[in-house]
């Protein structure tokens, strides 16, 4: 697996690509629909980094990461795919993201940390985690299926999505859209909250200075 170079982003464009033959579960079509939504992930997940807004990157990466675990499902449920090859070919080392992790950890600052259940069904104490890590290991991953694709071989682009759905990137990736949705529901929520304890206050206050200022009844 090749560097991206200078001008390069991870992704480069999934557009012409001529695929092999996709496997029998699959349509061609639907194996291109998969690659451009991993494709336009990663776009933008590099994209929310670099700019490092947190009120606007957090909106945006629960949409995104909502969008790229629908694609990943909907993998996991197919019959597994088979490569076409034994053997994995080597193209090289996985791209560098560290960069990009240091950026989502700016932006996220003191939300970058959560606590995660590794198992649901596992009565196991919460273990902490980062989202700044979680999504660029989910990145990394998706990023390795699309050399991959964007080399032709479909068939081993679509198996190494599948079984890193299974294996890791699915579990990361739904963790960190659980702690995005507690962000934004505690900045909505909490916000509500605060407003109407306020509200409550000033009607008491209100409440009372008309009660002090009636006459007495007769």
């Amino acid at each position: 697996m090749r560097e991206p170079t200078e001008n390069q982003t991870v992704t480069e464009t999934v557009v012409g690509v001529p695929p092999e033959t996709a496997p029998d579960s699959i349509s061609p079509d639907r194996a291109h629909e998969v690659a451009a939504r991993i494709e336009q992930f990663l776009d933008a997940l590099m994209t929310i980094a670099r700019e490092g807004d947190p009120g606007r990157g957090v909106s945006l990466l629960l949409v995104e990461v909502s969008e790229v675990l629908l694609a990943g499902a909907g993998l996991a449920v197919r019959e597994d795919f088979t490569p076409a090859s034994e053997f994995e070919p080597d193209d090289g080392p996985d791209p560098d993201l560290d960069t990009m992790r240091e950026q989502l950890a700016t932006m996220l600052g003191g939300a970058d940390v959560y606590g995660e259940v590794f198992d649901p069904y596992l009565p196991e104490d919460l273990v902490p985690s980062r989202l700044s890590d979680d999504l660029t290991s989910v990145a990394t991953a998706l990023a390795h299926g699309l050399r991959h694709y964007r080399g032709g071989r479909v068939r081993e682009a679509l198996w190494w999505w599948q079984y890193s759905y299974v294996a890791s990137w699915g579990a990361e990736a739904s963790a960190a859209l659980r702690a995005l949705q507690s962000i934004i529901t505690h900045d909505r929520l909490d916000a509500d909250t605060e407003s109407l304890e306020i509200e409550a206050e000033q009607l008491a206050a209100a409440d009372e200075m008309l009660t002090e200022s009636s006459p007495p009844a007769p």
